[in-house]
């Protein structure tokens, strides 16, 4: 089992409950979108995937391991494993493209290696096929304060698409993009899954784009779980319920 959490709650710093009682399953290769209005707790529910976040209470297991039980060097093990897509990447301005898309296996590295490739980028083919697949290997070699929001997006997606973890997790990570590059971002998202086996957890703001690409979908309200179904048997009651606000509204395409 990639993922296991069992009735986990999260509470902040300042007091407010983000996660209430969560509790989710998710085999080996398997595809969940999570989506819910602003505030329902699903960027917070892929920061304590991506062990950023650690849970006030509960159970948590991460491709076979308890991370929070875990020794520094093997915890840092795991996270090499595990692929974050930001809304937005934290890539350094001055950074070159090639070497934000390089960075996706430096928990593979050496120091030195790692330290050489930011001279001397060490897989430059491997860097452009991976943004390619998202049709902006033409910035290889630009510096990311040159991009946009949207190419940025691109870039970090391109980056875990290099990494090749084998659990992908995506936190709204097509925002920025226009619905036809938001399709195929996400598409290649999906076919990475599909081709590695990687497990792929993604928060998704587009119903659209959720439902037409995971099998399952995972609606959260208030930190809680207001559904967890096939993408089949979500009714559009479902959803509108779940959006049900007075400041939201079911996004549309």
């Amino acid at each position: 089992m990639s993922v296991r959490l069992t009735n986990v709650g999260l509470v902040h710093a300042n007091g407010r409950r983000a996660l209430n009682g969560v509790t989710l399953a998710l085999a080996d290769g398997e595809r969940a979108a999570v989506i819910g209005p602003s505030g329902a707790g699903k960027t917070t529910l892929v920061r304590v995937l991506g062990t950023s976040l650690r849970p006030s209470e509960g159970g948590l297991s991460l491709l076979g391991s308890a991370p929070w039980q875990l020794g520094t060097a093997a915890l840092r093990r795991l996270r090499s494993r595990i692929g974050v897509v930001h809304q937005a990447p934290p890539l350094p301005p001055r950074l070159r493209v090639v070497n934000a898309v390089l960075a996706g296996r430096l928990g593979a590295w050496s120091t030195w290696q790692a330290l050489a490739s930011l001279a001397r980028p060490r897989d430059i083919a491997g860097a452009h096929e991976a943004l390619a697949r998202l049709d902006i290997a033409d910035r290889l070699f630009d510096r990311c304060d040159r991009l946009s929001g949207g190419q940025l997006q691109r870039v970090g997606i391109a980056r875990v698409l290099y990494q090749r973890p084998a659990l992908i997790l995506a936190d709204e990570p097509v925002s920025a993009l226009d619905p036809t590059l938001a399709d195929a971002a996400v598409g290649a998202l999906v076919a990475q899954s599909e081709t590695s086996g990687a497990t792929l957890v993604a928060s998704l703001h587009a119903v659209d784009l959720a439902l037409k690409w995971f099998p399952r979908i995972v609606g959260l309200r208030g930190g809680r779980t207001a559904f967890d179904l096939p993408a089949g048997a979500v009714t559009r009651a479902m959803l509108d319920a779940l959006y049900a606000s007075e400041d939201e509204a079911l996004p549309t395409p």
